[in-house]
C-alpha cells in the first residue's frame, strides 16, 4: 500500500505545473506612467536561466489578452521553458508617437521593459535567446520592433499582422498616434513594417509570418512576403484556414513558439 501511495504521489507531482504568474506595474520614466504587464515564469527558470518571449496584443486588447485566450499559458511556459512577457500597449501600435508624449512605446519596450525583465527574472539576456510575437497591431509591433532593434530580439513573428498601416489611414486609432495621413505621410512611411526591411540583412533576424486565408489582411501579408523575397531575406510564411479572430490566434501561437524554440536551439549565445 505504501508503494502504491508513493507512486500515486509521484504521478500527481509529474502532472503538476510549477509555473508562476506575476502581474506587475512597470514604471516608464519616458512616459511618466506605470505600464501593466504579466510575466509567466516556467518551473525551469527557478533553477536555470531561460529564453524570453514577448507576446504583444492587438488593437483594443491589453496585457491580459494572451493569458485570456490561452488559459494554459502557464503550462505552455513549462512545456517550452520560456519566460513569457505580456505588456500593455494600449492602441499605441508599439511606436513612439510624434503627437502623444505619453505614447512612446518603442522606447519603452526597448529601453525600459527589456532591461527591467532581464534584471528581475532569470532570463538569458541575449538577443539569441529573446523573441517577440504578436497579432494584428501586435504583429506590426513585433516585426517593427525587431527589425529596428535586431540587437535586442533575434526572432520575430507576426500573426495576422498589419505590415502597411498606410492602407488603413482611418482605422484603429492610427491618426491618434501619427496624425492625419494626408498631412503627415512621411511619419506614416517611417513606421510601416514594409519600410523597415532595408534595416536588416539576411540571416540577421529570424522571421515568421502567418495569416488566415479569409483574413482581410491576407493580401497585405502576401505583399510583405514578396518584398522580403525581393530583398533576399529568408523567412517563414504560412497561410492556413481562418479569419481575423481569436480561434486563429489560439492555434497560430503554437507554430510561432515552435519557430522561436528552433531558433533558440540552433543559435549560439554571442
Amino acid at each position: 500500500m505504501k508503494r502504491l501511495l508513493t507512486l500515486a504521489f509521484a504521478l500527481i507531482s509529474i502532472g503538476a505545473s510549477a509555473y508562476r504568474t506575476d502581474t506587475l506595474k512597470v514604471h516608464s520614466a519616458i512616459m511618466d506612467k506605470d505600464i501593466d504587464a504579466i510575466v509567466v515564469v516556467p518551473d525551469k527558470a527557478f533553477s536555470e536561466a531561460c529564453p524570453s518571449v514577448y507576446l504583444l496584443h492587438g488593437h483594443a486588447g491589453s496585457f491580459k489578452f494572451w493569458p485570456s485566450i490561452r488559459r494554459d499559458i502557464g503550462q505552455m511556459a513549462d512545456q517550452w521553458g520560456f519566460i513569457f512577457v505580456c505588456p500593455d500597449a494600449g492602441n499605441s501600435w508599439y511606436i513612439d508617437s510624434p503627437v502623444k508624449k505619453d505614447s512612446q512605446y518603442e522606447s519603452f519596450m526597448t529601453r525600459e521593459l527589456v532591461p527591467f525583465v532581464d534584471s528581475r527574472y532569470n532570463t538569458i539576456a541575449n538577443r539569441n535567446r529573446r523573441a517577440v510575437s504578436g497579432l494584428s497591431m501586435g504583429g506590426h509591433g513585433a516585426l517593427f520592433l525587431a527589425m529596428r532593434h535586431p540587437d535586442i530580439w533575434g526572432s520575430a513573428g507576426s500573426m495576422s499582422g498589419c505590415p502597411d498601416i498606410r492602407l488603413h489611414p482611418n482605422n484603429w486609432n492610427l491618426e491618434d498616434v501619427l496624425g492625419n495621413y494626408a498631412n503627415n505621410s512621411q511619419r506614416w512611411d517611417a513606421v510601416c513594417v514594409v519600410n523597415q526591411i532595408k534595416r536588416i540583412r539576411n540571416g540577421e533576424l529570424a522571421i515568421i509570418i502567418d495569416c488566415g486565408e479569409d483574413d482581410f489582411m491576407l493580401e497585405m501579408n502576401k505583399d510583405l512576403h514578396t518584398r522580403l523575397l525581393g530583398a533576399g531575406i529568408d523567412h517563414d510564411f504560412t497561410t492556413r484556414p481562418g479569419t481575423h479572430w481569436f480561434n486563429y490566434w489560439q492555434n497560430a501561437i503554437d507554430y510561432q513558439l515552435l519557430f522561436h524554440y528552433k531558433f533558440f536551439n540552433k543559435t549560439d549565445i554571442r
